[in-house]
């Protein structure tokens, strides 16, 4: 298996393995290229900003699994945060180390640019959470952080 930054043509594998997964409804209907066209304009950002990276990982020619994080500056730590903001793996593959490489290329690359911490967030109904994999992987649940969003609507 081989670990490596995203490229345009991912897209389109990215969004087949987000539509097998049928949590994101709004997904269904996207086509190929809309979702090439969406990791495309990300990755434009990423050359320019670099406040985000995005690694996919390969096996036999296939992403199987990919992941997001967002570097982020705060005025209140030394160093930044990489906030990881996806990570999924294909069913057929979990429990094979996917997502563990994955994480280790976001570690690697957050002690490069010298953060003071990684964070994400898991839904305690999804599988990894059940079976502990961040915590096996030395990450700790925040007891005392509530989650909040605000949605904006059409």
């Amino acid at each position: 298996m081989k670990i490596r930054q995203a490229v345009k043509k991912d897209g389109a594998e990215i969004g087949q393995l987000l539509r097998e997964m049928g949590w994101f409804s709004g997904l269904a209907a996207e086509t190929p290229a809309q979702t090439e066209a969406r990791i495309a304009r990300l990755l434009a950002d990423v050359s320019v900003v670099e406040s985000h990276s995005v690694y996919v990982a390969e096996e036999a020619g296939r992403v199987v699994g990919y992941t997001a994080v967002h570097w982020l500056p705060y005025l209140f730590m030394t160093g930044p945060e990489g906030f990881v903001s996806e990570l999924f793996v294909r069913e057929t593959v979990r429990g094979q180390g996917v997502g563990r490489q994955l994480l280790a290329a976001v570690e690697t690359e957050a002690r490069q640019r010298g953060c003071t911490r990684l964070s994400l967030l898991n839904g305690r109904h999804r599988e990894s959470y059940q079976r502990q994999f961040y915590e096996k992987m030395g990450w700790e649940e925040r007891p005392f952080m509530a989650n909040f969003v605000y949605y904006f609507v059409e």
